[in-house]
């Protein structure tokens, strides 16, 4: 690690802490040619392998601007989508894997949606799993239907 003061690439780690709940690391380092004190914070990058093969950091934020959308007009709180989105990316980065294809991070949007709300559920899985017709809509409505009276009631 170079020093921000003096440039030197010689600096020795005085401490480390976990943060953010454990999802990066605080090290505090010393520079060993001026001395100088100074903090670095370390996280695992989760990568995101799109269908055209680009790949791209995994960000909270596309996820809850797409469930957003999907949202739109139902009464859902920013809370929620905040909550959603960190369900998703514990989820993701659960894989182990450092890179994770589009289409993992699509279906584990799902299952929470389907959770917090069914009809941006149903909007989300529509774009989603591209439904081409009405009968699409009604299989999953089916689905969600006998889903529901499995639940036990109470």
């Amino acid at each position: 690690m170079r020093c921000p003061f003096c440039k030197n690439d010689d600096t020795r780690v005085v401490d480390s802490r976990a943060s953010d709940d454990g999802a990066s690391i605080r090290r505090r380092r010393s520079c060993s040619e001026c001395s100088r004190r100074f903090t670095t914070v370390e996280s695992a990058v989760l990568a995101v392998v799109k269908r055209n093969g680009v790949t791209e950091p995994f960000n909270r934020e596309k996820v809850m601007k797409g469930v957003r959308r999907a949202c739109q007009g139902r009464s859902v709180t920013e809370d929620s989508l905040a909550q959603l989105a960190a369900a998703v990316e514990n989820t993701v980065r659960a894989s182990g894997s450092a890179e994770i294809p589009s289409h993992e991070v699509g279906l584990a949007i799902l299952g929470p949606l389907r959770d917090l709300d069914e009809v941006a559920y149903l909007r989300f899985a529509s774009v989603y799993r591209s439904f081409e017709s009405a009968d699409d809509f009604q299989r999953e409505i089916d689905d969600l239907r006998k889903d529901s009276r499995r639940e036990p009631v109470g």
